[in-house]
């Protein structure tokens, strides 16, 4: 077997199948394993009895495994929505990244992420805005990648969505909160769940050192680029 990325050891995982309905990868979603070691991630997302897959992971090393052909509609993504559009599994690759969620992500495994990256979206056509946490896409039910993961590293380089940091503008009669639910909509979180739930999911995304009810900071971290 082939690898999509050059710098991956096939691993081929029993769980996948075909892409529905003629659909191809637009989005990459980016998980962390929450297990002791890239080995025991690697056993279960290749257990038929899992029933769970990964189109790559990423040891802690900055080893490369690739399990499911980025043609291929690979496990990883589960129940969720993502700009009003579900079956997350068929729109995405998965990518999942030795860590347990509770330190921060190495040197080696942060370079060979940036690498991989851009060769799925080169290969594909995904932009920035495509690259999303499994969190942004099930607020509520998934965490990962997590408050430590850093995003403006990966931001800096094209490789993700960054956040904005301009001054709110006047919306009238709109409360603050009913302000931040609309743009957050419109920057891609259209799960349907709560304001606190939808917060949690944005800061975890865009800001999170925040804490406490929404705030103007977290208003301004979801303006478009054409408005900073």
């Amino acid at each position: 077997m082939t690898v999509d990325a050059p710098a991956a050891t096939w691993r081929p995982s029993p769980n996948y199948g075909p892409r529905r309905d003629g659909l191809s990868p637009h989005l990459i979603v980016i998980h962390y394993t929450a297990m002791d070691s890239a080995e025991a991630a690697l056993e279960r997302l290749c257990d038929p009895g899992a029933e769970v897959s990964a189109h790559y992971l990423i040891g802690a090393d900055g080893t490369l495994w690739q399990m499911v052909r980025e043609a291929d509609r690979a496990w990883h993504a589960g129940a969720g929505q993502w700009a009003g559009l579900d079956d997350i599994n068929s729109r995405s690759v998965g990518i999942e990244l030795d860590n347990r969620g509770d330190h921060p992500f190495g040197a080696a495994q942060m370079t060979q992420l940036e690498q991989v990256l851009g060769g799925i979206m080169a290969r594909w056509s995904i932009a920035p805005e495509g690259v999303i946490g499994h969190s942004c896409m099930a607020p509520g039910r998934k965490f990962d990648p997590g408050p430590r993961f850093d995003w403006p590293r990966l931001a800096r380089q094209g490789l993700a969505a960054p956040a904005g940091g301009a001054d709110i503008p006047e919306e009238g009669t709109t409360t603050l909160a009913e302000q931040f639910c609309a743009r957050a909509r419109a920057r891609g979180f259209t799960a349907p769940v709560d304001q606190t739930t939808l917060l949690e999911a944005v800061r975890l995304r865009f800001r999170p050192q925040g804490r406490g009810p929404v705030s103007a900071e977290d208003l301004a971290v979801l303006m478009e680029p054409a408005q900073r």
